[in-house]
């Protein structure tokens, strides 16, 4: 069986780490290997840049120098844990890729996407996910889901930086139908859960398992 590389990307609030859990029970009852991880993250490096960029400590943060932090995580995590997963058979399933660049920092931080896109192809190559799940919900909506829990750095942003990431997101889906599908966060659990598994059976199906 060929290994999968699905993503899930949303901006803040849209139950990102529900669906994931989902997706991995849902391999799990099929016995196929997966690896969970998340960026950024997913290795000891990428963690400490991950715990520099959510620190809200780092307001002072030069938005270029926040985008190669990004990457460099990302090339950690490709060589160290992405890359060796696939090579090995199983499917990997991350919270956020380089499509949450493209939101975050191409639009929230308005660095636009030529600069992302060099990065892109430097780091990855020729790598892209098989599956990208776009969770998709109005921003203010999302940030009244969170706002009872401690912020981070990127959650204490000014709504007009999430209004740019949510529509990055929604472009590049749109732009991408064979690897992107934009599913409604509005919608209640169980209807965005049945959605995201009818996507991971059609996956799944046309490997022939």
């Amino acid at each position: 069986m060929t290994a999968r590389f699905i993503t899930l990307e949303g901006g803040e609030g849209v139950g990102k780490s529900t669906s994931l859990a989902q997706i991995a029970d849902f391999l799990s009852e099929r016995g196929i290997a997966h690896v969970v991880t998340r960026e950024p993250g997913g290795t000891e490096l990428g963690e400490s840049v991950r715990a520099l960029l959510l620190d809200d400590g780092a307001r002072s943060l030069d938005p270029l120098a926040e985008l190669l932090l990004v990457f460099a995580a990302r090339a950690q995590h490709l060589a160290q844990v992405i890359r060796p997963a696939l090579s090995a058979g199983s499917w990997v399933i991350c919270d956020r890729f380089t499509d949450a660049t493209y939101a975050y920092q191409g639009g929230g931080r308005e660095l636009g996407e030529a600069a992302v896109a060099v990065l892109e192809r430097l780091v990855q190559g020729d790598l892209r996910p098989d599956l990208t799940l776009v969770l998709d919900l109005d921003p203010e909506a999302g940030l009244a889901r969170i706002r009872d829990r401690s912020l981070d750095r990127f959650e204490r942003e000014q709504q007009a930086f999430f209004v740019r990431v949510r529509a990055v997101y929604r472009q590049r889906a749109l732009a991408e139908p064979d690897r992107c599908r934009l599913i409604d966060a509005s919608a209640s659990p169980r209807r965005v859960g049945a959605e995201i598994l009818d996507q991971m059976r059609a996956l799944v199906e046309a490997d022939g398992r």
